[in-house]
């Protein structure tokens, strides 16, 4: 496009003569331009943002994008806290249920509940989250996914204990340890707070007492390994203690004579020692504990007492023809 020329009125030689500029001239004039075009600009955008309160477009979609970000991290969060409501259950029922049914030992709380201790390790998030929501998002994502692998471990825990339910069964303490016939013995003292025999003060009977003559026969309740003999003169006197496994050991006191060792393996009908008066006794018994996850609990809740002679007989002689193929060095 062809620019006119510019004229001016030279009054010294009338006439009218081309304007012409100075290469200065130029670059300060294209400097002024540039200047007053920022300034403009700058104008502009303090009266958009300041005055008006409006965003810029850029500034706009990246709050919009924030908004819809922080909604969906809320939105996580309220399903983080059904899921969380859901765990609490499930390790209520674990541990109140599940692990008490096979006798294993609740898991604490303050190993269901563990933090992340040592170093930050989310101290990246600082410099982009200012309002601290994402930093609580991950650690409560992180929080839950510790807490879901410990509760899959402790439900294959469980899943392995119940293939061995029918094992479980032969453990449980669920006889007498003492033929049920009532014509030769009686139930001297029961489970719970009794006056002491010796002190006459009200105290607490961890045991069952099965009066009866020295010498009548004392069976193993289930199956299970001997753990402790001890013929003490004060106390329990005469004592096998069997752990069966899944919880549960039991006692047989004051006995006369222990026919069995520490360690060996016996079945529910074994014979394990006479009934006698050893010990701190105050007449012939059988004192016979349940123990279960280290509590004394009432041996009556698995016994049962009605059952007929024969049928007890029928467990004592399996025990032994059992007993006699296993000693057999055939």
């Amino acid at each position: 496009m062809h620019i006119m020329p510019k004229y001016i009125f030279n009054k010294e030689t009338l006439n009218y003569e081309e304007c012409t500029y100075s290469g200065k001239w130029k670059a300060l004039r294209g400097i002024l331009v540039f200047a007053a075009s920022v300034a403009v600009s700058g104008l502009y955008i303090w009266i958009y943002t300041s005055v008006l309160g409006c965003d810029l477009p850029k500034t706009a979609f990246l709050k919009k994008n924030n908004d819809r970000l922080n909604t969906r991290l809320e939105l996580l969060n309220r399903n983080m806290d059904t899921d969380a409501e859901y765990l609490a259950s499930l390790q209520s029922r674990d541990n109140d249920i599940y692990r008490s049914v096979f006798g294993m030992n609740e898991i604490p709380a303050e190993v269901r509940n563990a933090g992340f201790g040592g170093v930050d390790r989310y101290a990246y998030l600082a410099s982009i989250d200012r309002t601290g929501l994402l930093r609580r998002t991950e650690i409560r994502l992180d929080v839950l996914t510790k807490k879901a692998y410990l509760q899959s471990n402790s439900f294959d825990e469980i899943e392995s204990v119940a293939k061995k339910a029918g094992d479980m069964a032969a453990c449980i303490p669920s006889v007498p340890p003492i033929l049920p016939d009532r014509s030769t013995y009686r139930i001297s003292s029961s489970f719970g707070y009794r006056s002491d025999p010796f002190l006459r003060t009200t105290k607490r009977h961890n045991g069952m007492d099965f009066a009866c003559h020295v010498g009548n026969p004392v069976y193993a309740t289930a199956d299970g390994v001997v753990e402790t003999v001890r013929a003490g003169l004060y106390g329990y006197g005469k004592y096998v203690i069997i752990d069966h496994g899944f919880g549960y050991k039991t006692r047989y006191a004051h006995l006369s004579e222990i026919d069995v060792k520490k360690g060996m393996t016996v079945s529910r009908g074994s014979l394990i020692g006479l009934s006698g008066n050893s010990g701190r006794s105050s007449g012939p018994h059988l004192h016979y504990e349940v123990i279960y996850m280290g509590k004394y609990v009432n041996p009556v809740n698995f016994m049962d007492l009605g059952m007929s002679v024969e049928e007890y007989a029928q467990v004592t002689e399996k025990a032994s023809s059992a007993a006699a193929v296993e000693n057999d060095p055939a």
